[in-house]
């Protein structure tokens, strides 16, 4: 089977709609500064895709967001459609 357009997106464009990134250009720059793993790989290219089920490990300042892609989205949204687009499960931070 092959995959079509609409069952893929790039990286940086996924990451920009979750509000992850302000902007899709600090998000392609998170992406080829080595911060994000997809499914556990470290990738540096903002135009690698992700779909449905992938699991991205995103490391920001001061903290580490692991988000399973539920859906693709087309748009950029407000912040309830973008949380829809993913299950979060990054671990708890440390207490104390």
């Amino acid at each position: 089977m092959t995959s079509t357009s609409q069952d893929r997106l790039r990286i940086d464009k996924w990451l920009w709609r979750v509000r992850v990134a302000k902007t899709r250009t600090s998000a392609a720059k998170l992406v080829a500064d080595g911060y994000v793993r997809i499914n556990g790989t470290k990738t540096d290219s903002p135009a690698k895709t992700v779909k449905a089920g992938d699991v991205l490990t995103i490391a920001l300042e001061r903290t580490v967001r692991v988000y399973r892609v539920l859906e693709l989205g087309g748009r950029r949204g407000p912040a309830a459609e973008a949380q829809a687009l993913y299950e979060d499960l990054s671990p708890e931070p440390p207490q104390g």
